[in-house]
């Protein structure tokens, strides 16, 4: 039986890393992206360019596919469930429609008993002094915010006043802790009770930004165990298929809690690539197209560090060891603060 084709949502760098690893498994992929430029246009087998909303692009798309996945889960929920009627979509319309809405993937996670830091819906201005046990707190967008887009500091309920914050969205405002490290937690879910999990990966920020991701995560066994459990009964509880990505905080006493769901591949987990015999694209690949399963073993520790915006003439000019590994998204216009590629560097 011939391998099914499998249309990507998307074409930025995620897209462009799943079609890679479909290429290496002779899955052929069709990218659909509402962006002329997209780099995964260079490794897809067929590219689709056309808005989310335009039925004569998604009936295009559709027709030339057996499964659809996706690369970012900011794709509208109308454009997904219109495809799911006539194919396969994995994950789910419905999974998506839920995470993407800040507020109600909190209330998912505290409804399975997992932590999240405390929060309230804000509508208005005003509701903002009228929690005042969340202040310092961080008052994020429920839906459409990434690596710090849509989000404030809030640092006294004054300060609210002086910014400038459009209330036409509907905001979640969430209780500052004190933050002694970012862990993330990357589980491929084949089928109930099935699925391969990665140890957790510590991260660093900068200005809200993934810097730079390593394993192994310096964290207690306990630690290890508790993110893990928690990522796999997420991904049971959505009855997810594929890769998913869970982010978690931990304070200075040692608390875990759950920051986001990313129901998809994870900047966290490019290092996956070279440390592991299967990277969490392939095994995404291999779970959507209900492939084999293969157990993942992991070959090296790992750092990994993002290239953003101008930075990348730099890297393209430089010569790396035989334990650092380069790649470049190959995005046309390097802006500041825009992922253009990342560094990945083995250890044994």
């Amino acid at each position: 039986m011939a391998n099914p084709i499998l249309g990507i949502i998307g074409g930025g760098q995620l897209g462009s890393m799943l079609a890679q690893a479909a290429s290496k498994i002779k899955i052929k992929t069709v990218i659909f992206s509402d962006d002329p430029e997209s780099p995964a246009k260079n490794f897809a087998d067929i590219f689709i360019f056309g808005k989310y909303n335009n039925e004569k692009k998604i009936e295009e798309f559709i027709n030339q596919v057996d499964i659809v996945t996706l690369e970012f889960e900011n794709i509208p929920y109308q454009t997904l469930n219109k495809i799911k009627k006539l194919k396969n979509v994995q994950p789910d319309p419905e999974i998506i429609k839920v995470i993407q809405n800040r507020y109600l993937e909190k209330q998912f996670i505290n409804s399975l008993n997992i932590k999240t830091t405390e929060y309230k819906k804000i509508k208005e201005k005003k509701d903002v002094k009228l929690y005042k046990n969340l202040i310092p707190g961080i008052l994020k967008t429920t839906t459409l915010g990434y690596d710090g887009k849509g989000q404030y500091k809030i640092n006294s309920g004054e300060e609210i006043d002086k910014l400038e914050i459009d209330f036409k969205n509907e905001f979640v405002l969430e209780k500052k802790i004190d933050l002694k490290k970012e862990i993330s937690v990357i589980v491929t879910r084949f089928g109930k009770n099935s699925f391969e999990i990665y140890e957790p990966i510590e991260n660093l920020h900068k200005d809200q930004i993934l810097n730079l991701s390593r394993i192994p995560a310096k964290v207690s066994k306990e630690l290890i165990l508790k993110s893990q459990e928690w990522a796999i009964l997420i991904s049971e509880k959505l009855d997810y298929i594929g890769t998913l990505c869970v982010e978690f905080f931990i304070d200075k006493f040692n608390n875990l809690y759950v920051n986001e769901i990313a129901p998809r591949v994870h900047n966290s987990g490019h290092l996956t690539i070279n440390s592991h015999n299967i990277s969490q694209f392939e095994n995404h690949i291999r779970a959507v197209c209900r492939l084999e399963k293969i157990k993942i073993l992991k070959n090296y520790n790992a750092k990994m560090i993002n290239i953003l915006g101008q930075d990348i003439e730099i890297y393209r000019k430089k010569n790396f060891k035989k334990n650092e590994y380069f790649y470049d998204y190959l995005k046309k216009e390097p802006k500041e603060k825009r992922k253009m590629g990342h560094l990945t560097t083995i250890e044994n």
